[in-house]
This record gives C-alpha cells, sequence and structure tokens, in this order.
C-alpha cells in the first residue's frame, strides 16, 4: 500500500548501530569514549552483519540454492543470526554450539527453528567433538549443505569493512583515534580495522583477548603455544586456535582480561550507562579501564569501543548473583543486599 513506511523484513534493520558517548564510567579516565552498540541489530549482536552478508554472498557464488541447509559453529550469538536470516531466506539451519554458552542463548537458537549441537567447551579444536569438528562432519553428513565456517572465512572480515568500519569512520567524522574491539573469530576487529587504518594509518587498533586464549601470544611471537590455554567462561573472546578470519597484522595490540573484572564492568556499564550488555561487553569495557591505567588515552584521544551483544542472553550467568557466587565473584554479604524486597 502507497504511503506506509515500513521495513520489507528485520534483515533491512542490521547495520547502522548507533555510536553512544560513554561518560559516567569514563569520569576518571583522559579521552573521550564512545560504544557502538551492536545490541541495536534486529539479532541483537554485531554477528547479523556477517550471517546476512556471507549468505547473501553464498547465494551470489551460486553455492547456495533454495531448499540448502546452513550450518555452522557458534558460541550462540552467530547461530541466532544465522537461524534469523535463514527463516527469511527459506533455508534449514543446523548449529554446533560450545558447551560455555549461555542456556538463554541455546534457547533462543532452538525457538529460531534451528537444529541444535551441544558440544564440550574444553576440548581440543581437533578433538571430534569439538564444535569445530562436529560441524565440519554434519557437513559431510547433510546433503545440499554448506557450512559458513566463520573463523576461518574471509567474508566475516569483508563483513565488516564493509559495513562496520564506514560507519564508524563516518560517524566519527574520521576523528577517531583508537579502536577496541574483543577478537574471537577476529572478523569485527579485523574488518573494522582494515578498513580504519585505509583511511589513517595512525589509528590504533586494539584486541581484547582473555586469559585462557592462545590470540595474544600469537600476535606477539607468532607462536601457538599450547600451554596458554585452559577453561575461561567469558563466551565469544578468545580462542584455543588461530582463526584465519583475524588479520593480525591490522591489529597493534593485544591485552587480557579476566573473567570476573569483565562480568563487574558488565554490571557496572548497566548501572552507570544504562546499558543492558552481554558478557563480552563487560571484557571490551575492562580492557578500556586497564589501557587507560597503562596511559594508552590522552585528553585529545578519540576512542570507539564495539560493544558485541545485548545483556539478556547472560541472565543466568552475569546478571544472576547465584551464578556469579558460584564462581567466586561475588560475596555472601553481596548476595544479602539485594534490592528486591518482597510484601506480605
Amino acid at each position: 500500500m502507497k504511503n506506509i513506511q515500513a521495513q520489507e523484513n528485520v534483515l533491512e534493520l542490521i547495520g547502522n548501530t548507533p555510536l553512544i558517548k560513554i561518560s559516567r564510567i569514563t569520569s576518571q579516565m583522559a579521552g573521550n569514549f564512545y560504544a557502538k552498540v551492536e545490541a541495536f541489530n534486529p539479532g541483537h549482536s554485531v554477528k547479523d552483519r556477517i550471517a546476512l552478508y556471507i549468505i547473501e554472498e553464498a547465494e551470489k557464488e551460486g553455492i547456495l540454492k533454495p531448499g540448502y541447509t546452513i550450518i555452522e559453529t557458534t558460541s550462540g550469538n552467530t547461530g541466532f543470526s544465522v537461524a534469523m536470516v535463514s527463516i527469511l531466506k527459506g533455508y534449514k539451519c543446523i548449529l554446533a554450539v560450545s558447551s560455555k554458552s549461555s542456556s538463554e542463548k541455546i534457547d533462543m537458537l532452538k525457538t529460531m527453528g534451528a537444529k541444535v549441537y551441544v558440544c564440550p567447551a574444553h576440548v581440543q579444536a581437533d578433538d571430534p567433538r569439538s564444535y569445530y569438528e562436529v560441524a565440519k562432519q554434519l557437513q559431510r553428513d547433510t546433503p545440499n549443505s554448506i557450512y559458513i565456517n566463520q573463523y576461518f572465512n574471509e567474508q566475516n572480515i569483508d563483513a565488516h569493512y564493509h559495513t562496520t568500519g564506514p560507519e564508524i569512520w563516518d560517524q566519527t567524522n574520521g576523528k577517531i583515534t583508537h579502536l577496541v574491539a574483543c577478537s574471537g573469530t577476529g572478523g569485527t576487529i579485523s574488518g573494522t580495522g582494515r578498513f580504519l587504518k585505509e583511511q589513517n594509518p595512525s589509528i590504533k587498533i586494539i584486541g581484547i583477548d582473555a586469559y585462557g586464549s592462545v590470540i595474544q601470544k600469537y600476535h606477539e611471537t607468532g607462536e601457538f603455544d599450547k600451554d596458554e590455554i585452559y577453561p575461561y567462561r567469558i563466551e565469544g573472546l578468545g580462542k584455543n586456535l588461530i582463526p584465519s578470519a583475524t588479520d593480525f597484522d591490522c591489529i597493534d595490540s593485544f591485552t587480557k582480561v579476566t573473567d570476573e573484572e569483565s562480568a563487574h564492568t558488565a554490571r557496572e556499564l548497566a548501572k552507570t550507562e544504562g546499558l543492558f550488555l552481554g558478557y563480552t561487553s563487560g571484557a571490551a569495557m575492562q580492557g578500556i579501564k586497564q589501557l587507560s591505567e597503562e596511559g594508552a588515552f590522552d585528553t585529545e584521544s578519540v576512542v570507539v569501543v564495539i560493544f558485541p551483544d545485548h545483556g539478556s542472553r547472560y541472565m543466568g550467568k552475569v546478571y544472576n548473583d547465584k551464578w556469579m557466587a558460584q564462581q567466586g565473584f561475588m560475596d555472601a554479604e553481596s548476595l544479602k543486599a539485594e534490592s528486591i524486597q518482597y510484601i506480605k
């Protein structure tokens, strides 16, 4: 009908997320800080971008056809985005998910019509039970299927080179001096960083890694050190392998953050900035705190941090006091100081 202003479907809402000034949690820091809040995507995460881009590129190349099945490895967010795109484009969706993923994420994947295989998180990447190997086997066993393979797909980088990077450059009017982003598959930081470096090579691209991950040491030494690997709780950050979707050449440095500090910083973002965001967003903000303490920024710095997803996917973890206490992140006294009062 004429004169009705509406999107054709939710896929048209992917990208063009807002840049929001963050000033309260950074009040004691030198610099100007802005958050690229990817929870404003319709699938509530940055992964909407790569899901749509990679699937549409596969359609153009003729390797994805009507009636096909899309298979992917995911910690939750990419799976949700792939499932969402699959629904609207008419594909089936099978996902291999890490057991470290929150129960909320797994329930969301099932709700979106995906068939889900939950795989043990703390096994070697080449173990047949790992979600990488399970996804490969599912692709071999499923006729007329494609495996997106975000960890080793150059289009993961391309999606952000063509969208996230230009958006940030335009939103800051080219004044950005530092980009801070978590590195999991590496696609977000690599594609965004590559574009920004082409506009201004002086921009510092800083990755956030987790303790228990091999990424930072590999960047600094070129060595894959298995001794760096041990279990950690943050989802979608760090790796026990080296993804080819990480362009280490465009990243200047990494800093590592802990599970505990990242969890508390996620909660702090909600209480100071009114931003209800995911565990990895807390990790990104914790990285900024540490970088600020190290003198990485000055009063002229224009720092953009990418916050990957929404807090609703972590209600059973970061935003659950009992889970926080079970991890040793909160003590009994903190639990007693509840803000909920029941009237009898």
